[in-house]
């Protein structure tokens, strides 16, 4: 088989999601991502480096796209709670493929500290709205932390839903705090 002569990044990083999902974590090696890619170890080594290059790849990739998921449903000059809603909605509105990859993506961050650094600072970004100083703020930490919570056990396969339930699980979880604006109130 012929080798490709460019190399694209996005696409051996989906390799090596599949990879993951199919094989496990401890099947993430530079060796088995190149065969999955259909690229060379030293291919692969030019465009990421080293294998912890990949992985930092794999998770700046999933957080700039749940981010931009995130903003498409946030509104202009949102607060804090407005933030967390469409964190939510974006967590619910998640397909199976999805789950599967950020998990299989996550299951390689243990690890790595530095790695598993990365992802505790995230969090701590979506944790620093002066959480715990308001009834509002603790509401928001409380939806925050149950969509997190449903995203996993479902994503690990601890429970099993059917996409009704769960989207209902979720519309449950978004109501955890007061809409942001009247027609939301008039909405509800």
């Amino acid at each position: 088989m012929a080798r490709p002569r460019t190399i694209n990044r996005d696409r051996v990083m989906d390799c090596a999601e599949q990879l993951v999902q199919r094989d496990g974590a401890v099947a993430l090696t530079l060796d088995a991502v190149a065969r999955e890619a259909g690229i060379t170890k030293g291919g692969l080594q030019y465009c990421f480096g080293c294998k912890d290059d990949l992985i930092a790849a794999l998770i700046d990739r999933w957080i700039a796209s749940f981010e931009a998921d995130v903003r498409q449903h946030t509104p202009p000059n949102a607060s804090a709670a407005d933030k967390v809603r469409a964190y939510v909605q974006v967590c619910a509105q998640m397909d199976e493929a999805t789950r599967t990859r950020i998990v299989g993506t996550l299951m390689t961050l243990l690890h790595s500290p530095d790695h598993l650094r990365r992802i505790r600072d995230w969090y701590t970004g979506w944790l620093t709205h002066d959480f715990c100083h308001s009834d509002e703020a603790r509401q928001i930490r409380t939806m925050f932390f149950a969509a997190e919570g449903a995203f996993f056990l479902r994503s690990f396969g601890f429970i099993t839903m059917q996409d009704k339930e769960w989207h209902d699980a979720f519309a449950d979880i978004q109501r955890l705090i007061m809409p942001a604006s009247p027609a939301e109130a008039a909405d509800a």
